[in-house]
């Protein structure tokens, strides 16, 4: 049996942020000492992470950031945080742009991935598209194919079922499924998808405004966040907005580890949606009378 350790370490984290952004609540917002705290736990997940799986890194690290704009933390943190960002960001993609692919940086430990994700930033970033004949499918097969699953589907798709890349499409059960639906189900089927993430993060930001405590309405909110930045970021992936990652589709993307794991996620905020209703329940008032003669 197999599991993926960074699908725990994400669901963790954002239990563990949620529960700092609620015991430092304070009339002000956060306390300030919570954003050094969170930092470095995130910092600490996200770099053990990094090395291997970059999107899954900066994504989780994304949620983090969010949660702490929804728990109040004083803007002029985070304002230090996105620019220390940006400056670390830059130095990084100017070293890799001026560094050669066969140069014995890439042979560090920790930077074997660093070759792959500077190959796929450059071929998507490209501005001039080589001519078909020259287009080396065995190299891109996987975009290749997405944006034929897509092109034949004529906008109206060829029904469930009736897909045709399924059979040459690498990884289309999972990072590339959102292309096979819109090659059945055409675009009708993928706003469909999209909108049933969007309504996802709705509904939690209803339960989130039900809770009477701190803890569960940040708890839903870094889950349904979580969720939904993957869903969305797969699917850019799968139309070729951005650069090849790896990130499932949540609960269509056949997996093991993933999909036990979106299941916790949703049986947490299942369980905060029944007790935040609970509580809103109206009191009888016979109990209430009862309860004063008494």
């Amino acid at each position: 049996m197999q599991f993926q350790p960074s699908e725990i370490a994400k669901g963790t984290l954002i239990i563990t942020v949620a529960l700092i952004l609620s015991v430092q609540q304070t009339e002000k917002g956060t306390d300030p000492k919570a954003f050094k705290v969170i930092l470095i736990l995130a910092g600490l997940v996200c770099g053990l992470i990094l090395p291997e799986n970059f999107s899954t890194a900066a994504l989780l690290f994304g949620v983090v950031v969010l949660m702490m704009f929804i728990g109040r933390v004083p803007y002029k943190q985070l304002g230090k945080l996105f620019g220390s960002l940006a400056l670390v960001v830059g130095l990084v993609v100017a070293v890799v742009a001026v560094t050669p692919d066969d140069s014995p940086l890439y042979k560090l430990p920790g930077m074997g991935r660093m070759l792959t994700w500077k190959n796929r930033i450059v071929r998507h970033g490209a501005d001039e598209r080589p001519a078909p004949k020259d287009y080396d499918i065995d190299k891109d097969g996987q975009i290749a194919h997405a944006n034929i699953a897509i092109v034949s589907s004529n906008g109206i798709g060829k029904m469930p079922g009736n897909s045709v890349e399924r059979d040459f499409l690498s990884q289309a059960y999972s990072d590339f499924i959102f292309a096979i639906i819109i090659e059945e189900m055409g675009l009708w089927g993928a706003f469909i998808v999209m909108a049933l993430y969007l309504i996802l993060l709705f509904r939690a930001s209803i339960i989130a405004g039900r809770c009477e405590r701190n803890f569960p309405a940040f708890l839903v909110m870094g889950l349904a966040l979580l969720l939904v930045s993957q869903a969305f970021l797969n699917m850019l992936v799968a139309v070729g907005l951005f650069p090849v990652t790896g990130q499932p589709l949540p609960l269509i993307s056949r997996g093991g580890t993933s999909t036990l794991i979106t299941c916790a996620y949703f049986g947490m905020m299942l369980s905060v949606s029944r007790y935040s209703r609970q509580s809103e329940q109206p009191v009888d008032p016979a109990q209430v009378n009862t309860a004063i003669i008494a």
